[in-house]
């Protein structure tokens, strides 16, 4: 018995000198220089490449495009993503964007080398003789896509993620010395397939790079360690239950105590748990499962975006008081759940005010692992009053949640697959498997992150959908509470899935501007049918113009060669000097959208919140300019983030008023609302308005009566009642609502013309046919207006809508409108008595809303319209609505919107443009600068336009595929 004791004593002795050798965790780092060699033939394995030197090198962490790796683009690349617009291969008026040295692709950024398969990576380490008995893993924080790990002569296996680091267990393969680690990486896509537009693997966003980037490191850990240490908040009870495992190596069974503590650490006030200790045994080699209840106290500080307290847990081995290993974990007090159709975070109803994160980093090409990266992002996202991200079918590294528990902002990650356009779910194939293994390994690496709030399981999928996305939400419900789970982000016409917590979904969304805009409307009859929170799915998609002095950005692995392209045809057409302008006009109408859609969701009770698509471009699928910020996250100059906070906010002033425009014998009528959510409810707020004219002069103003309110949206305040007979001439006004004694004020613009239009005497001869009348009198130095309003037939192939593009016309393959936004000389006598801005706005809608334009394709190349529609930057007509020209010895105006004598009183924006315009012709300042024949002039209406749009292709956008080389053109120049 004697003997056997000391063998026992001298094991523990043995133990504990072994774990005090070294700290708990030590580390190799791996980045720096790594051999390097394609291996095109996928030979590698076959030819144990594993065991020769390799002949190139890299840097790491990075990708083979940073390093200048791969293939240069040319017209047979074969690209990740698909292509839905063919046009650009066959179109002979891109001809030279497709020569060897000027390849300019338009569907998206475009790297500086591209390579799709595998590739080998290789570094000698030196293992210490103190790693001797640990256990060593390989760590790499994230790949693409698969990986095959060979140590010597041997492999330790293979991964496939593209969530979650790879890691490798490497103990075996170990031993102190000298060893070489090789490592295959693979980013072709084969039996698992995500979809070729997913956002995880896509050259629509991110693109599908090969690499290895992050943290890589080999990392020592105790013999017996702790492992997947998961904690689940219950801030009504004041704990924190605590699930984690304890895996012992050693060849003999360990007994000790698991003790854990947890202290904040990014509060003003810091507050610290005591230490629960509780004993424990497990057997040699195996692993024990531990559920854990730690008290948090007191003084335990809570989780959420106006608080975003944080606290790290720290679990620790010891054995007769000595530490023997630990683990930390970040962790924050909450629960965000759901209650009705509302999301509750600690039970205080929430608003989801959102964006959706495409992977876009153009300058690396890879999502960034740091977290002062992400810290600016969330910190932009917030300076435009939102809480909520989505990202769309890909999950972001660890740095990105870690920046959102610290500015208190909502995720949603996603499975990281659209399964769609080539792949399907429900239906036995690989991805079905793949989808439960990618979102578990989401919930083991960042599930403890109190910013992951939400689940999905991707976007838009084909397939037996509902079956497996019902199940998918089903084990995710009885696994983790911590999160709110949905099947898949869609579009309005995709099934329903019942067991869905909460529904992200387009459908109910959009300005129903075919109508005459006002915000009176809600969306209260679309979510009426789920009794669950209703997320609008990628909101908005408005476009503008490109912001060509965003290219001398694009210092990184990518180059925005589709920008280039963009910026010669518009000097081709002749408006290069016109693009900032463009981008300006088209900006602020953008701008003005977002508004009014945001508005409309804050309006209607009920409505849980909106992912806007986005307030960053998206620099794929054909260059989808929707954002206010660029790719980089930057300004782009039309609206600054205040100005956007003014309507996106935790708490926005509301106005409901029928229209926006008014005849001066009318009275306004204006109910005030706000949208509430905050920390707390507003106390005895008081509500002030005023009406100002464009000068800042105020000629009406007031308050309410002080209110309680309670988190909710469109909660009525009171109304505003202004007669408008004070109003003599053509005039705007601002409608301001603000909170006393607090940052929250909204505005918006109306207009008030006169009833009875101003008489104007004038010899000038308006007429709707440009007949031999006109003609006489052109030739005779006199003056003509030509109303050719529903008679353009060059121009008639474009469609304008008041509202801009949706999303890009290449995308949907030139599906209208086409236009985005007008560009106006707005300091033209011309508009004198018609106040406007040199861009749309809302008085113009009666205009302009599905007007048709003109295309001056034969015009002088300096000649500029009053009004010109600015075209989709994938054409670039010359556009007008409005133009004024010399023409023989005389002047005339020429308009394709229905401007004309004896416009109703349901038309007062046109009746006062139309009088202004014949005011500035009864005027010595009418003296257009513009000279043109007759027959140009007549042309428009006889002769179509010489170069339109043709898709040269019968394929529908879904026989695009991603790998369809066989689609692109042999010949065609």
């Amino acid at each position: 018995m004697l003997k056997k004791s000391l063998s026992i004593n001298t094991f523990l002795l043995l133990l504990l000198v072994t774990f005090s050798a070294f700290k708990p965790q030590q580390s190799i780092p791996l980045s720096g220089t790594w051999r390097f060699q394609i291996d095109r033939d996928d030979k590698g394995v076959t030819e144990k490449w594993y065991l020769k030197k390799l002949s190139d090198e890299v840097k790491l962490p990075g990708s083979m495009a940073q390093n200048l790796k791969g293939d240069d683009i040319t017209l047979k690349t074969r690209w990740t993503g698909s292509i839905y617009d063919s046009s650009f291969y066959f179109n002979p008026h891109l001809a030279k964007y497709r020569q060897p040295g000027n390849i300019h692709i338009p569907f998206w950024l475009t790297p500086a080398k591209h390579y799709v398969g595998v590739a080998w990576y290789q570094k000698e380490v030196d293992i210490p003789k103190t790693w001797s008995g640990q256990r060593i893993n390989l760590f790499l924080e994230r790949t693409h896509i698969e990986t095959r790990v060979f140590i010597d002569g041997k492999e330790a296996g293979m991964q496939n993620s593209l969530v979650a680091p790879h890691e490798y267990d490497l103990t075996p393969y170990l031993t102190p010395g000298l060893h070489r680690i090789s490592i295959r990486v693979d980013n072709r896509i084969k039996e698992i397939n995500v979809g070729p537009d997913s956002h995880s693997i896509t050259d629509h966003t991110q693109g599908n790079w090969n690499g290895i980037i992050g943290k890589m490191e080999l990392q020592a850990y105790a013999p017996v360690y702790i492992t997947n240490l998961q904690i689940y908040p219950n801030v009504k009870n004041k704990t924190a239950v605590v699930k984690l495992q304890v895996q012992n190596i050693n060849k003999q069974n360990f007994s000790g105590q698991i003790g854990i503590s947890a202290k904040s650490f990014n509060s003003k006030t810091v507050h610290q748990t005591l230490i629960k200790n509780t004993p424990f045994t497990v057997n040699a080699g195996e692993r024990k499962e531990l559920e854990l209840t730690l008290p948090m106290g007191k003084g335990v500080q809570l989780w959420d975006e106006f608080s975003p307290s944080l606290y790290n847990l720290t679990a620790s081995v010891s054995n007769k008081g000595k530490s023997i290993a630990s683990q930390t974990a970040e962790f924050g007090m909450r629960e965000f759940t759901i209650k009705g159709n509302n999301f509750l975070i600690n039970g205080r109803p929430v608003f989801l005010r959102g964006t959706v994160n495409n992977c876009e980093f153009p300058l690396t090409g890879y999502p960034a692992t740091s977290v002062d990266d992400w810290l600016r992002i969330f910190k932009i996202a917030r300076a435009h009053g939102l809480n909520h991200m989505r990202f769309h079918s890909w999950c972001p590294p660890e740095a990105a949640f870690k920046a959102a528990d610290r500015t208190g902002f909502y995720l949603q990650p996603e499975g990281p697959s659209w399964p769609n356009h080539g792949s399907s779910i429900g239906r036995n194939l690989p991805i079905d498997k793949y989808l439960y293994d990618e979102t578990n390994r989401m919930d083991k690496y960042y599930g403890n992150y109190a910013s992951f709030c939400m689940l999905s399981a991707g976007n838009e999928p084909a397939g037996n959908q509902v079956q497996y996305l019902n199940a998918f939400i089903d084990y995710w419900k009885k696994k983790d509470s911590r999160k709110v789970y949905t099947g898949m982000s869609v579009g309005g016409s995709w099934p329903v899935v019942p067991d869905a917590q909460y529904q992200v979904r387009g459908g109910v969304r959009g300005l129903a501007w075919d109508k005459q805009p006002e915000s009176l409307s809600d969306f209260s009859a679309g979510i009426a049918k789920f009794n669950v929170p209703f997320i609008a799915h990628e909101m908005g998609q408005w476009c503008v113009f490109p912001d060509f002095d965003e290219i001398k950005e694009y210092t990184g692995v990518y180059r925005a060669k589709n920008f280039e392209l963009f910026q010669q045809d518009l000097k081709d057409q002749g408006m290069g000097s016109q693009a900032h302008d463009f981008l300006m006009a088209s900006g602020k109408l953008q701008a003005l959208c977002y508004k009014n859609e945001i508005e409309k969701t804050l309006r209607t009770p009920g409505y849980a919140g909106f992912q806007l698509l986005g307030l960053q471009d998206f620099p794929g699928q054909g260059t989808a300019l929707v954002g206010v910020l660029n790719a980089f996250w930057k300004q782009k100059g039309y609206i600054a983030p205040a100005g956007f906070a003014r309507f996106c906010n935790t708490t926005v002033p509301l106005v409901q008023l029928p229209k926006f425009v008014f005849n001066n014998n009318e009275t306004l009528n204006a109910g005030v609302m706000v949208a509430h959510s905050g920390k707390a409810s507003l106390q005895n707020a008081v509500f002030n308005w005023s009406i100002k004219t464009a000068s800042g002069g105020v000629v009406a103003q007031g308050a309410f009566q002080p209110k309680n309110i309670d988190n909710g949206n469109g909660i009525p305040v009171g109304q505003i009642t202004w007669p408008l007979n004070n109003i003599k001439e053509a005039t705007k006004l601002k409608i301001e609502v603000g909170i006393a004694n607090s940052p929250f004020a909204n505005d918006w613009e109306v207009w008030v013309y006169p009833a009875k239009a101003r008489e104007v005497k004038t010899d000038v001869y308006y007429t709707t046919s440009l007949d031999d009348k006109a003609k006489a009198i052109l030739d005779k130095g006199g003056k003509v207006f030509l109303n050719v309003a529903g008679q353009v037939v060059k121009g008639k192939e474009v469609s304008m809508h008041f509202l801009p593009v949706f999303w890009n016309t290449s995308w949907f393959k030139m599906r209208p409108p086409h236009v985005t936004g007008m560009l106006i000389q707005d300091k033209s006598a011309a508009f004198a008595s018609f106040p406007t801005e040199y861009h749309s706005n809302l008085q113009w809608w009666e205009i302009a809303n599905r007007a048709q334009v003109m295309v001056l394709e034969d015009f002088p190349a300096e000649f500029k319209p009053l009004v010109q529609p600015i075209d989709t930057w994938f054409l670039n007509r010359r556009l007008a609505l409005i133009y004024e020209a010399k023409v023989g010895n005389g002047k005339i105006i020429v308009s394709s919107a229905a401007l004309s004598p004896g416009l109703s009183d349901d038309k007062p924006a046109a009746r006062q443009l139309f009088n202004s315009l014949m005011q500035y012709m009864a005027s010595d300042k009418f003296n257009p600068t513009g000279q043109v024949t007759f027959d140009v002039v007549k042309d428009i209406l006889v002769s179509p336009t010489k170069y339109q749009f043709n898709t040269f292709t019968k394929d529908s956008p879904d026989e695009l595929k991603p790998n369809s080389n066989q689609n692109k053109p042999k010949t065609n120049e």
